[in-house]
């Protein structure tokens, strides 16, 4: 849904624990080369989720990173970007096309 969005090449969603609703959406974007995040564009793409499935579907939370952490295959690792947020063990790395995008999550805004 989130790549529906011009700004937006690459992303992915993660339940993380949360006190109040048991889980939360959060979700990791990376801009195209043109775009720069911002308020004002975080507002725009939960406002999209929201439209196209629903307020219950609406992150509470989209982080702008530099990379997600793939395979070779170009799967996102979404195990590797929820212990990324949360600071859990991500278990197996090894099938990691760059070991580094784990930290552009860590880092994420």
């Amino acid at each position: 849904m989130l790549v529906s969005h011009a700004a937006v090449l690459e992303a992915a969603a993660i339940g993380v624990p949360d006190a109040v609703k048991g889980e939360v959406l959060w979700a990791f974007v990376v801009l195209g080369p043109d775009w720069r995040p911002g308020e004002e564009l975080r507002r725009e793409l939960t406002t999209l989720v929201a439209d196209q499935l629903g307020r219950s579907f609406r992150p509470s939370s989209i982080r702008f990173a530099a990379a997600l952490p793939k395979t070779r295959n170009a799967k996102v690792l979404r195990r590797a970007v929820r212990s990324a947020a949360t600071g859990g063990d991500a278990g197996d790395l090894s099938a990691l096309e760059d070991p580094a995008a784990v930290d552009a999550v860590r880092e994420a805004q």
